[in-house]
């Protein structure tokens, strides 16, 4: 499976409803969206700053985490951004492909 880091930026809107349901509520309702896909949350941290919130989550594929990225950005009540996360192990493969790039002008 793959791995996900969301940076969720609530709206005015997102705020309101998360005043009035509480973090602990709003974390298991992410952690049940990410169960029903075939996923679990590995870690939801609420934070001070331009991110509201600091999700990493194990999905199946790129098809889950783009629908359920869609969904939340489409509800108007947060902007989110999503990074892939890649293991050492992969890194390890990635490097053994030559993939013949060429800096310009060498």
């Amino acid at each position: 499976m793959a791995r996900y880091l969301w940076q969720v930026s609530y709206s005015p809107e997102g705020i309101r409803g998360l005043i009035k349901e509480g973090g602990t509520n709003r974390a298991t309702a992410i952690r049940r969206l990410a169960e029903s896909h075939g996923g679990k949350v590995e870690s939801f941290d609420f934070a001070f700053g331009d991110d509201d919130v600091y999700l990493i989550a194990e999905l199946p594929s790129h098809i889950e985490a783009s629908a359920i990225a869609l969904a939340v950005a489409a509800s108007g009540a947060a902007s989110i951004k999503t990074v892939v996360l890649l293991t050492p192990a992969e890194i390890d493969e990635a490097v053994k492909v030559d993939v013949g790039y060429r800096a310009p002008g060498k």
